[in-house]
Protein backbone atom coordinates (compact mmCIF):
# COMPACT_ATOMS: atom_id res chain seq x y z
CA UNK A 1 0.00 0.00 0.00
CA UNK A 2 1.36 3.59 -0.90
CA UNK A 3 2.06 6.25 2.15
CA UNK A 4 2.33 9.83 1.40
CA UNK A 5 3.09 11.91 3.94
CA UNK A 6 0.44 15.27 4.09
CA UNK A 7 3.51 17.70 3.90
CA UNK A 8 4.68 15.68 0.14
CA UNK A 9 1.46 16.20 -1.76
CA UNK A 10 2.18 18.36 -4.50
CA UNK A 11 1.13 21.57 -4.08
CA UNK A 12 -1.51 20.70 -7.59
CA UNK A 13 -3.40 18.44 -4.74
CA UNK A 14 -3.97 20.81 -2.31
CA UNK A 15 -6.92 22.07 -1.63
CA UNK A 16 -7.46 25.83 -0.62
CA UNK A 17 -9.10 26.30 2.56
CA UNK A 18 -12.10 28.18 1.25
CA UNK A 19 -13.05 24.83 -0.63
CA UNK A 20 -16.25 23.47 0.18
CA UNK A 21 -16.02 19.81 2.50
CA UNK A 22 -17.87 18.15 -0.86
CA UNK A 23 -14.35 19.13 -2.47
CA UNK A 24 -12.32 17.35 0.61
CA UNK A 25 -14.80 14.07 0.74
CA UNK A 26 -13.78 14.04 -3.20
CA UNK A 27 -10.00 14.07 -2.45
CA UNK A 28 -10.86 11.33 0.32
CA UNK A 29 -12.43 9.46 -2.73
CA UNK A 30 -9.33 9.81 -5.14
CA UNK A 31 -7.13 8.59 -2.52
CA UNK A 32 -9.18 5.38 -1.26
CA UNK A 33 -9.84 4.38 -5.05
CA UNK A 34 -6.64 5.34 -6.60
CA UNK A 35 -8.28 7.52 -9.04
CA UNK A 36 -4.97 9.88 -10.60
CA UNK A 37 -3.13 8.98 -7.20
CA UNK A 38 -1.92 5.74 -5.93
CA UNK A 39 -4.00 4.26 -3.44
CA UNK A 40 -2.85 5.57 -0.37
CA UNK A 41 -5.73 4.30 2.73
CA UNK A 42 -3.82 7.05 5.71
CA UNK A 43 -4.78 9.97 3.14
CA UNK A 44 -8.25 8.68 2.18
CA UNK A 45 -8.99 8.99 5.99
CA UNK A 46 -7.07 11.79 6.27
CA UNK A 47 -9.26 13.35 3.93
CA UNK A 48 -12.47 11.94 4.96
CA UNK A 49 -11.84 13.46 8.22
CA UNK A 50 -11.13 17.17 7.18
CA UNK A 51 -14.28 16.70 4.76
CA UNK A 52 -16.76 15.27 8.24
CA UNK A 53 -15.29 18.45 10.11
CA UNK A 54 -16.36 20.59 7.65
CA UNK A 55 -19.21 19.25 7.44
CA UNK A 56 -19.80 16.79 4.70
CA UNK A 57 -21.96 13.79 6.43
CA UNK A 58 -21.32 11.26 3.27
CA UNK A 59 -17.70 11.58 4.71
CA UNK A 60 -18.69 9.26 7.66
CA UNK A 61 -20.05 6.40 6.16
CA UNK A 62 -16.95 6.12 3.91
CA UNK A 63 -14.43 7.12 6.79
CA UNK A 64 -15.95 4.36 8.65
CA UNK A 65 -15.71 1.18 5.71
CA UNK A 66 -12.40 2.52 5.48
CA UNK A 67 -11.14 2.22 9.16
CA UNK A 68 -12.31 -1.67 9.16
CA UNK A 69 -9.39 -1.80 6.26
CA UNK A 70 -6.78 0.26 8.30
CA UNK A 71 -4.76 -0.57 11.45
CA UNK A 72 -4.88 1.47 14.58
CA UNK A 73 -1.57 3.20 13.56
CA UNK A 74 -2.89 4.30 10.17
CA UNK A 75 -6.11 5.70 12.10
CA UNK A 76 -4.29 7.69 14.89
CA UNK A 77 -1.78 8.75 11.72
CA UNK A 78 -4.96 9.77 9.60
CA UNK A 79 -6.18 11.71 12.56
CA UNK A 80 -3.17 13.28 13.72
CA UNK A 81 -2.72 14.38 9.73
CA UNK A 82 -6.53 15.70 9.63
CA UNK A 83 -6.10 17.73 12.69
CA UNK A 84 -2.95 18.88 11.70
CA UNK A 85 -4.20 20.17 8.21
CA UNK A 86 -7.38 21.81 10.24
CA UNK A 87 -5.05 24.00 12.40
CA UNK A 88 -3.50 25.33 9.53
CA UNK A 89 -6.57 26.10 7.63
Amino acid sequence: MARMEMSAIPASLTVPAETSAEAYYQLGLMYAAGRTAPVDLVAAQTWFNVALARGCRQAAAHRQELALEMTAEQLARALREARAFLTRH
